[in-house]
């Protein structure tokens, strides 16, 4: 049986990176985005969109099923959205359109990249925003939702002098910081190789149960995947 995934956000800080894994893990790899990926191996399809609010008829023409693995790591900043109205269109509404096109095509695993601080009680807008998409996806009911939440970002940020400069700091402290630490900041290559790490032993789980001869169904659940998880996974990678 192929393997199959489909991807949002696939050109942004960690959805570059995690592309690049999906395309050695899946016999193919379906790619939504405003612009072209830098790398395009044979096994990928990619469907350009001039605006996501099109989303919708782009996948109308996109074959899914129980057998397609849904990621999305779209999302934008408070600064760079403009407002919170646009934060919101686009780290919610598209996140939330793209999970309910998904499950009326049949998908059943859908990987969620979300935030650390994610709360719908945070005095921080951004939290609320990211929490409000967590549990609009939990309604959804996937057979399997995995909810990672990663710190904050290490990767470079176009056009955001001061957060690349923030990070130049971090670097020289960051022999100081534990290893595993809960709010540790994280490398955006690392939030990728635990989303891959964690389609991958799905995968395994899934294929080990249907070769059984009493097949079962995976149970129904959501995996909360936090910052010092996806520290501890990586580890061994690094």
């Amino acid at each position: 049986m192929k393997r199959k995934a489909i991807v949002i956000g696939a050109t942004g800080l960690v959805g570059r990176h995690l592309v690049s894994q999906l395309s050695l893990m899946y016999d193919s790899l379906t790619i939504i985005a405003r612009k072209q990926p830098e790398h395009i191996s044979s096994n990928m399809q990619f469907y350009q969109l001039g605006d996501f609010n099109n989303l919708q008829e782009v996948m109308s023409g996109i074959s899914l099923s129980t057998d397609t693995d849904a990621f999305t790591c779209l999302g934008t900043t408070l600064k760079q959205a403009g407002s919170e109205e646009d934060f919101k269109r686009i780290d919610y509404d598209y996140n939330l359109s793209f999970a309910k096109i998904c499950h009326d095509k049949g998908v059943q695993r859908f990987f969620l990249l979300s935030a650390l601080g994610a709360d719908s009680d945070s005095r921080f807008f951004y939290n609320r925003v990211k929490a409000e998409l967590e549990e609009a996806v939990r309604a959804l009911e996937f057979r399997q939702l995995l909810i990672f939440r990663p710190s904050l970002l290490l990767g470079k940020h176009k056009g955001r002098l001061l957060e690349n400069s923030a990070q130049t700091v971090y670097k020289l402290f960051a022999p100081l910081v534990p290893k595993t630490m809960k709010y540790r900041p994280i490398e955006v290559q690392r939030v990728a190789a635990a989303m891959a790490l964690y389609a991958q032993d799905l995968h395994e789980r899934h294929k080990f149960i249907n070769s059984d001869k009493y097949v079962e169904q995976i149970p129904s659940q959501v995996t909360i995947i936090d910052n010092k998880q996806m520290l501890e996974i990586t580890q061994l990678k690094t």
